[in-house]
C-alpha cells in the first residue's frame, strides 16, 4: 500500500470515527447517570451567590448557550426574611417571577409611573429590563421564595445580566453617587450636607430590614408613604380594570422611564397633574389554573402570550408538571423553544437522547434540582415511586409549544401508522399496529416497571409489613 492509499484510509476511519460521536458541543460529564458514563449535561449545577445579607440572599443558575440563540436563559432563586425588602434597581435583563411561597409586594416604574402589586403564592408577573422596582415581603413571618427566569437578551453582556442600584449607600452603592456632587446638589435643589446623608448611609446590603426598630429612616418613611398612597389608590385602580384589561390584549410597547419621573415617583411626586393612576398588568395565578391535560396519573399545565400578554414582550412561556407517584411524562419533543425547569416537590428522573439516538443524560432529580432541554431533543420525566414530583419552569417562546409525543394514545406514532412506517421499522403493519396500540394512556403513563431484582426486594419488604 503506497503512502497515498494510507493516508485516505486513514481520513476515511477518522471520518467515520467522528461520525458516530454524540452531537458535538453537548459533551459534558456530571454526576447522573447514563449517557456517556457519568454525564449529566443537561443538569444546571453551578449556582451563583450573587446577594447574601442578613435580610436574604439570590443565587443565580447560569444557562448554556445552545446553537441556534444568541443569549441563554439564567434561572434565579430569591429567598427573603419576613419584613424585609430589596432595594429598588432596575436591570438590563427582563424577570420573570413566579412566587413559590410567602406574599410580597412588588413596586415599579410602568409608563413612567409608580405602580404597586399585591402577590401571593402561585402568581406570576414580568418585570421588563430596564423598569425600576423594589420587592418587600409581606407575608406575616413568613419567608418569601421567589424563582424567576432571566432574560439577558438585552444585557450589557450578552451572555450576564447587570444591576443598577436606584437607592444605596456604602453598601450597595447607588447609581446616583457616580454623577459629579455639584450635579447632585443643583438636580435635587438640596445642600451638601442633606446630599452626604441622604446617599451615604446605607450600607446594610441589597436586602434590608423595614422594621422600625432596625431600619428607623429612609426605608421605613417611604414604606409608610407609598401605603398611603396605594389605600388612596385602590378604589379608582378597580374602577379602572376593565379599561386596562382591553389594552393588554393588544397595543405596542411604551417608553417605560425617564430619569426625570423615574426620580419623583421615589420623592412622592409621580401622580402630580395626573388625572388618575396609571393601572400595570395584573398577575396570573397558576395555582387557580385549570390544567391543560389531567388523568389519574398527573396533570400538566402551560402558560402562553394568549393567556396572560406580558409574555408576549418577555418572549417566554411557563409550565408546571404534577406527576403521581412512579408516573411518567411520555418521551416527547419541544419544536419550538428550548424548556428551562425546577423540580419544586418530590423526587424522580430525567432522561434526555441525544440527535443520533444514544442517551445523552440519565439523571437522578430531586427537590431544588434544575435542568434544561434542548429545543428538539427527545426527553421525558419519570416521579420516583416513593411520592409525586412537581416541577416549574420557562421555555424560550411565549407561544403555544404544543410538544411532540412520540409514545402513548396521542403519540407521533399513531398518527403516521401505516405501511410506510411498518417498513421503516422493517416489521408487519399488524406487528407494529400491535406495539403503538399498547399503551392506551396519552401524555402521562402509569407506573414503570421495576426490574426483576427490585421488584422481588419490593415484594419481600411487603411480606415483612403483612407479618406484622
Amino acid at each position: 500500500m503506497g503512502k497515498f492509499e494510507a493516508l485516505l484510509l486513514s481520513l476515511i476511519v477518522l471520518l467515520l470515527a467522528l461520525s458516530v460521536k454524540p452531537s458535538v458541543g453537548y459533551e459534558g460529564k456530571g454526576k447522573g447517570k447514563g449517557g456517556g458514563e457519568g454525564e449529566s449535561v443537561f443538569m444546571m449545577e453551578k449556582s451563583k451567590q450573587v446577594v447574601k445579607t442578613d435580610g436574604g440572599e439570590v443565587r443565580v443558575l447560569r444557562g448554556y448557550m445552545q446553537r441556534g440563540t444568541s443569549t441563554p436563559m439564567h434561572i434565579g432563586f430569591i429567598s427573603m426574611e419576613p419584613k424585609t425588602m430589596f432595594l429598588p434597581q432596575y436591570l438590563d435583563s427582563s424577570l420573570i417571577l413566579f412566587i413559590r411561597t410567602g406574599e410580597v409586594k412588588v413596586g415599579w416604574i410602568h409608563k413612567d409611573e409608580m405602580v404597586e402589586k399585591q402577590l401571593k403564592t402561585g402568581d406570576i408577573y414580568q418585570i421588563p429590563a430596564g423598569s425600576a422596582f423594589y420587592l418587600l415581603n409581606t407575608g406575616h413571618g413568613q419567608r418569601l421564595s421567589i424563582i424567576c427566569s432571566i432574560d439577558v437578551s438585552n444585557s450589557l453582556g450578552f451572555t450576564s445580566f447587570q444591576s443598577f442600584f436606584i437607592a444605596g449607600g456604602t453598601y450597595p452603592t447607588s447609581v446616583l453617587a457616580g454623577f459629579d456632587k455639584r450635579t447632585l446638589v443643583t438636580a435635587f435643589n438640596v445642600t451638601n450636607e442633606q446630599l452626604r446623608e441622604f446617599l451615604g448611609r446605607q450600607n446594610s446590603g441589597p436586602i434590608v430590614y423595614v422594621t422600625e426598630a432596625k431600619q428607623p429612616h429612609t426605608w421605613a418613611s417611604l414604606l409608610r408613604l407609598k401605603q398611603e398612597e396605594g389605600r388612596a389608590m385602590k378604589q379608582v385602580e378597580e374602577d379602572d380594570q376593565e379599561e386596562e384589561d382591553t389594552h393588554q390584549k393588544g397595543g405596542d410597547d411604551e417608553p417605560i422611564w425617564t430619569w426625570r419621573k423615574l426620580l419623583n415617583s421615589f420623592l412622592g411626586k409621580g401622580r402630580r397633574g395626573k388625572k388618575g393612576p396609571v393601572r400595570a398588568p395584573d398577575s396570573y395565578n397558576l395555582y387557580s389554573r385549570k390544567p391543560d391535560f389531567q388523568n389519574k396519573y398527573g396533570w400538566t399545565m402551560a402558560l402562553d402570550e394568549s393567556d396572560y400578554a406580558p409574555l408576549k414582550h418577555s418572549c417566554i412561556g411557563v409550565y408546571f408538571v404534577n406527576l403521581t407517584a412512579g408516573s411518567m411524562l411520555a418521551p416527547h419533543v419541544n419544536p419550538t423553544a428550548t424548556e428551562y425547569g425546577v423540580v419544586v416537590k418530590g423526587s424522580g428522573t430525567i432522561q434526555v437522547v441525544y440527535p443520533n439516538g444514544t442517551s445523552a443524560m440519565n439523571s437522578e432529580v430531586r427537590e431544588g434540582d434544575a435542568f434544561w432541554i434542548p429545543r428538539y431533543f427527545p426527553f421525558c420525566q419519570i416521579a420516583s415511586r416513593s411520592g409525586p414530583l412537581e416541577f416549574f419552569g420557562f421555555t424560550t417562546s411565549s407561544c403555544k409549544n404544543q410538544p411532540q409525543f412520540l409514545v402513548g394514545g396521542s403519540s407521533v406514532l399513531r398518527s403516521m401508522i401505516g405501511r410506510e412506517l411498518a417498513m421503516a421499522f422493517d416489521v408487519s403493519e399488524d406487528r407494529l399496529k400491535r406495539l403503538v396500540d399498547a399503551q392506551t394512556e396519552s401524555i402521562i403513563l402509569p407506573t414503570w416497571p421495576l426490574p426483576p431484582a427490585e421488584e422481588t426486594r419490593e415484594e419481600e419488604g411487603e411480606g415483612k409489613e403483612r407479618a406484622f
